[in-house]
C-alpha cells in the first residue's frame, strides 16, 4: 500500500517532466557533439510527441541506457553529465515511488558532477536542473528537497545564462510556486522576450506554450 508520502513524491516527480533541455553547443568535429545532440532530439520527440504511458516509459528507459553509456564513456564532458541528469530526471517522473527517489538521487548526483566541472556550460544547464530537483522533490525525511538550494542555483543560472530559456522558465515557476507572483511573471516575461531557437523548434514552440499559460494563471491570482 503507498504511503501518502510515497504519492506525494511520485506527484512531484510527475510534475517535473518539463526538465531543464540545455542546447548543444561545441565545435562540429567534436564526436560527442554528434552523440549529445542525437540524445537531445531523441528527448524531445519521446517527450513531446509520444503519449504519456508504458510506451514513452519504455522509450525513456532505453534512452535512458544510451545516455549512461554516454556519460561514462566521457565521465570528464559535462555536456554528456548534464545530459544524463536530465533523461534520468525524466525516467524519475514515469516510474514507481521508491524507483522515482533513486533515479532521482542518480540525477542529483550526476548533475552535481557537471555543475564543478562547469556550472555555466549549456546555458548553465547543471544549476538548473538541479534546481528544479530540489525545489520539486520532497524535503526531508521522504528525500533531499532544498527550497533554499533551489533558489540560489536558479539565480545563479539567470544570471549567467540571461538568454537561457530554461534557466527562465524555471525559475519563473519555482517563484510561482512559493507564491512570489510578480517576481514569477517577471521571469516569465524575460523568457518569452528571448530569441526563438529555430534548430529546436519541437522544444522551444512546447516550452513557450507552458510558459504562456502560467502567465495566465499569474494573471488571475494578481
Amino acid at each position: 500500500m503507498r504511503t501518502s508520502s510515497h504519492l506525494r513524491l511520485r506527484a512531484l516527480l510527475a510534475a517535473a517532466v518539463l526538465l531543464a533541455a540545455p542546447a548543444v553547443v561545441r565545435a562540429a568535429d567534436d564526436p560527442l557533439t554528434t552523440q549529445v545532440k542525437q540524445l537531445q532530439l531523441k528527448w524531445e520527440a519521446i517527450k513531446f510527441t509520444v503519449p504519456e504511458g508504458d510506451k514513452q516509459t519504455e522509450q525513456m528507459t532505453a534512452l535512458g541506457g544510451e545516455a549512461d553509456a554516454l556519460a561514462a564513456k566521457y565521465p570528464d564532458r559535462v555536456e554528456a553529465l548534464i545530459w544524463d541528469g536530465v533523461v534520468t530526471s525524466e525516467r524519475a517522473s514515469m516510474v514507481n515511488p521508491i524507483s522515482a527517489l533513486s533515479l532521482a538521487s542518480r540525477a542529483r548526483d550526476t548533475l552535481e558532477k557537471a555543475y564543478k566541472l562547469n556550472p555555466d556550460a549549456l546555458d548553465a544547464g547543471a544549476p538548473t536542473s538541479l534546481g528544479v530537483l530540489y525545489y520539486r522533490v520532497p524535503s526531508f525525511p521522504v528525500a533531499f528537497g532544498d527550497k533554499a538550494k533551489a533558489r540560489h542555483l536558479l539565480e545563479q543560472a539567470t544570471t549567467a545564462a540571461p538568454d537561457g530559456l530554461d534557466a527562465w522558465y524555471f525559475y519563473g515557476d519555482f517563484l510561482l510556486a512559493q507564491g512570489e507572483y510578480a517576481k514569477a511573471r517577471e521571469a516569465f516575461t524575460h523568457a518569452l522576450a528571448i530569441p526563438l531557437h529555430p534548430d529546436r523548434p519541437l522544444w522551444d514552440e512546447n516550452r513557450r506554450l507552458v510558459i504562456r499559460e502560467k502567465l495566465d494563471t499569474i494573471k488571475a491570482k494578481l
